[in-house]
């Protein structure tokens, strides 16, 4: 590798902030924030919205989607041409 071309890659605290989940890795991202690890250690922590821990298709636990809703929603804006070809 050459010299002061890449980024410092480190240990750094990941937090999913809705499941409560956090884990240590190493990555190159950077954060201001830092966290007390269990080992005694200060981390940076990057904040994330979603991981394996709080992600539906990881989880088992599927979103609700207003499917009629969507429905009713094409039908006000196209009424009966949205349906060309349908018998």
């Amino acid at each position: 590798m050459q010299q002061d071309k890449h980024p410092d890659y480190r240990p750094v605290v990941f937090r999913d902030r809705s499941a409560g989940y956090a884990f240590l890795t190493r990555s190159t991202a950077s954060s201001d924030r830092t966290i007390d690890w269990d080992d005694g250690n200060t981390y940076p922590v990057v904040d994330v919205e979603i991981s394996a821990e709080s992600h539906p298709f990881f989880t088992g636990k599927a979103r609700v989607v207003d499917t009629e809703g969507q429905v009713a929603k094409f039908e006000r804006r196209y009424g009966d041409e949205g349906r060309e070809g349908t018998p």
